[in-house]
């Protein structure tokens, strides 16, 4: 069974080049061509998720709708991205991620600019739910490509950079859009991302490829000697899978990717309710300034970003590939940080700053390495549908930090807010404990990956 069309499937393998120092050169181009292509092309797909925060206001006062209303809209974005990440997660697996994530950007692009052509609160609401379906389709060819292009024991560093395109991506259109709005309307702030995303989908087609065999390369485990064992992978693992092996060979019966998905929606949970709830927090327990809120608050994704890139870096070059230790360990730094905000209520801006800080340095670690610890413990070829499954559980966790957490804090008060907060934490440090040296084997005779659990003396010797 294939669940894509013909124009969309996987390039096919061609002869491999013979000559190695052609294959070096060649790798070193299309390594460094390809993950520029799709780091911009992710910025990218930000700016058109992005764009109605920023024009929010504007809209909002230009025709009189109220919150509820606009939270509609929000509501609408979550639900669709997050059952998009886990269906086009199955359809990337089976798809070529050069026309994919084109095809995806160039749609996001047309519906905002039909959402700034719009006045009715349904039509925002069926183009706004549209928008987040599509947005589903930028994140599962990285995946694809970060998994075939670049080796396990130098993944996570790869991984963590690319990572870094979500907050380029905030940041930008944060920027870009709030000068749209302030001086040529809400409309443009949607016209002209939307329009920047149509051209960069096109950027896409023309820089992107599919899998290194389909330029005629060995297959990136071969090139850099760098196999997921001590043993060399066989062939099958080179070839592509049908729905029903990628969904119940390698990601639905994987205990693993189970694993990975409850513990990405308690991360998200603490993600979404400190950047939703904490500017708040902070305005009525300590009586801050908006302004000064919001710019402790900020802090949070500037230290994600020192997090995710120094966590992908760390499991590469302390454990051999393995993710399981650093997700252990921030996990447990996220925890001491939120509990550092809640127990000193007295202590001073730079303090909270600080703590919001490291909230988000130790929190971006485990949720970049989730995605990569499913990408790595289901199949090469399942890699976008096992990383969409567990974003697809991190937005069930999204949207728990909406109104569940919003009645804790509304009936127990800030104390009972903080309690579920360092809950989620404990509970994921709990589910990341077993996969500590959970790691990708190869069964002998067959082309299938087993994961399972490494002892330290063949952790040792996992990479070459």
């Amino acid at each position: 069974m294939n669940v894509v069309l013909d124009f969309l499937k996987p390039a096919p393998h061609i002869d491999e080049i013979d000559d190695p120092k052609l294959v070096k050169k060649q790798y070193r181009y299309w390594r460094f061509r390809i993950f520029y292509a799709m780091f911009t092309g992710y910025i990218f797909y930000y700016f058109t998720r992005k764009s109605f925060t920023v024009a929010m206001p504007a809209l909002m006062n230009d025709l009189g709708l109220d919150k509820a209303q606009i939270g509609i809209l929000g509501s609408m974005l979550y639900i669709t991205y997050g059952l998009s990440k886990f269906a086009s997660g199955v359809m990337s697996d089976q798809s070529n991620p050069r026309y994919f994530m084109a095809i995806g950007l160039i749609v996001t692009g047309v519906i905002n600019i039909f959402f700034g052509l719009s006045s009715s609160i349904i039509l925002f609401a069926i183009l706004w739910g549209m928008n987040g379906w599509f947005q589903g389709w930028g994140w599962p060819p990285c995946a694809r490509l970060l998994t075939h292009w670049y080796s396990q024991s130098e993944r996570g560093t790869w991984w963590s950079v690319w990572s870094t395109s979500h907050n380029v991506g905030a940041f930008l259109i944060m920027n870009v859009g709030a000068v749209c709005a302030q001086y040529l309307g809400w409309r443009f702030a949607m016209f002209i991302p939307g329009a920047l995303c149509v051209v960069m989908g096109f950027f896409l087609m023309n820089r992107l490829r599919d899998t290194p065999q389909s330029l005629g390369l060995p297959a990136i485990e071969k090139y850099r000697k760098d196999y997921p064992n001590s043993q060399k992978i066989d062939e099958n693992r080179e070839k592509e899978l049908t729905t029903k092996q990628i969904l119940f060979d390698y990601v639905l019966n994987n205990k693993w990717i189970w694993m990975l998905a409850f513990a990405s929606f308690f991360i998200y949970v603490i993600r979404i309710a400190v950047n939703d709830w904490s500017a708040l927090y902070l305005i009525e327990a300590k009586g801050y300034s908006k302004i000064k809120a919001n710019g402790c608050v900020s802090l949070f994704e500037i230290g994600g970003i020192f997090g995710l890139l120094l966590a992908g870096w760390l499991s590469d070059k302390i454990h051999s590939g393995r993710r399981g230790p650093m997700n252990v360990l921030f996990s447990l730094g996220m925890v001491a940080s939120v509990l550092g905000l809640w127990l000193f209520p007295e202590a001073t801006a730079w303090f909270d700053s600080a703590a919001l800080f490291m909230i988000g340095f130790f929190l971006y670690g485990p949720q970049m390495l989730i995605g990569l610890a499913a990408a790595e413990l289901s199949h090469k070829k399942a890699s976008g549908t096992a990383s969409g499954f567990a974003g697809w559980f991190a937005y069930f966790g999204a949207a728990s930090a909406g109104y569940p957490i919003g009645k804790i804090a509304q009936e127990m008060g800030w104390n009972g807010y903080y309690m579920a907060l360092t809950a989620c934490g404990v509970i994921s440090v709990l589910l990341f404990l077993p996969m500590w040296n959970a790691h990708a084997q190869q069964k002998e005779g067959g082309g299938k990956l087993s994961p399972t659990l490494l002892d330290d003396e063949e952790v040792e010797t996992t990479v070459s």
